[in-house]
């Protein structure tokens, strides 16, 4: 079992963990259900889709890296509101963040909380960020908005947790191709996955 937070935990074989990359996953994870969507929205958003409909999963948990200029690099941050940062359509009158006629308002907020992590507002974009100055979201990525709407639509409990792994400034590129590798190792700590656990 994993326990998320005092009042829910969940079955290691109902679980559904979704990577964007298998350098996040590592071996960690190799006992696990685990799904690797690809980079960026639409990639995480179709093979989400198909896993939700082969797998049924009590629950999705997003793990990867991302960067942050607010939160320090190694840090674990339980993100449990989501912004597209990418969709700007203030041209037409929609707010920032907006996507028009959705019916969704700018921040989605659709994510459980885990004891003991720092929570984040993560800003979903298909671009890497590398100049990190909006108030709207403290945690960058390429693909939780899509996971998290996805969850919430299909009324599946969903948690993300992000490895700050650059500060999404001028060294991400360096810093996130040094510190990507460390991920699942947190992970695995925070969720309590040693072998005797995942043979579970």
């Amino acid at each position: 079992m994993i326990q998320i937070n005092a009042d829910q935990s969940f079955a290691i074989e109902d679980i559904l963990f979704s990577f964007a990359l298998e350098s996040e996953a590592a071996e960690v994870f190799k006992n696990c259900n685990t799904l690797i969507t690809g980079i960026g929205k639409v990639n995480a958003a179709y093979e989400l889709s198909k896993a939700i409909q082969k797998k049924k999963p009590s629950i999705i948990i997003n793990l990867g890296s991302a960067g942050s200029s607010c939160f320090q690099k190694g840090d674990v941050i339980c993100c449990t509101k989501f912004v597209q940062r990418d969709m700007d359509v203030r041209g037409l009158g929609f707010a920032h963040y907006e996507t028009p006629l959705s019916g969704l308002p700018p921040v989605l907020q659709y994510g459980l909380k885990m004891d003991g992590l720092q929570e984040g507002i993560c800003g979903t974009g298909d671009n890497f960020e590398m100049g990190h100055c909006s108030d709207a979201y403290n945690v960058v990525d390429m693909e939780a908005y899509a996971l998290a709407m996805i969850a919430m639509k299909e009324n599946i409990p969903f948690l993300c947790l992000k490895y700050i792994s650059d500060g999404a400034d001028d060294n991400a590129a360096e810093d996130w191709t040094v510190q990507v590798h460390k991920a699942a190792v947190a992970y695995g700590k925070i969720l309590g996955l040693n072998k005797e656990d995942v043979l579970a």
